[in-house]
């Protein structure tokens, strides 16, 4: 009885933590979590978490972030790729390619980079292709 509730506290505690890259750590290479992150120093490679990375004023990422959802304060170059809400803060610098749900800007962020937001580009399909039909059976 009191070790099925113990269990299911740490099982809730693995969840919730966070991953934490300090300012001042440099990691060359890739990271797979299951976990999100807050990244404040440097990481040259992938990151790859089902979760959410906070990239810090002082982080900086080269290489490849996938994961559900990316707030950016500091600095990223490379290809982004989120199935949910990027969101870029004032201090943010963006550059490389970008594949986003949904995309947060706030002013003074710079964002050099090329978008695709998935949601949109389903819809603006089948609403381009269904028009001309329509209109060609009217005519």
């Amino acid at each position: 009885m009191f070790s099925g509730t113990k269990k299911g506290k740490m099982a809730t505690e693995t969840l919730t933590q966070q991953n934490t890259i300090a300012h001042g750590t440099n990691i060359t290479g890739d990271i797979v979590s299951d976990g999100d992150f807050r990244i404040e120093g440097t990481v040259q490679g992938n990151v790859k978490t089902p979760g959410k990375v906070v990239l810090g004023k002082t982080g900086y990422i080269k290489g490849t972030l996938t994961s559900a959802n990316a707030d950016i304060e500091g600095k990223f170059s490379g290809k982004l790729s989120l199935s949910d809400t990027l969101t870029l803060k004032s201090s943010a610098y963006v550059e490389g390619e970008v594949e986003v749900g949904k995309l947060a800007v706030e002013p003074g962020a710079t964002f050099n980079a090329t978008c695709v937001m998935k949601g949109s580009i389903k819809e603006l399909n089948n609403g381009g292709g269904q028009r001309p039909q329509k209109e060609e059976q009217s005519a």
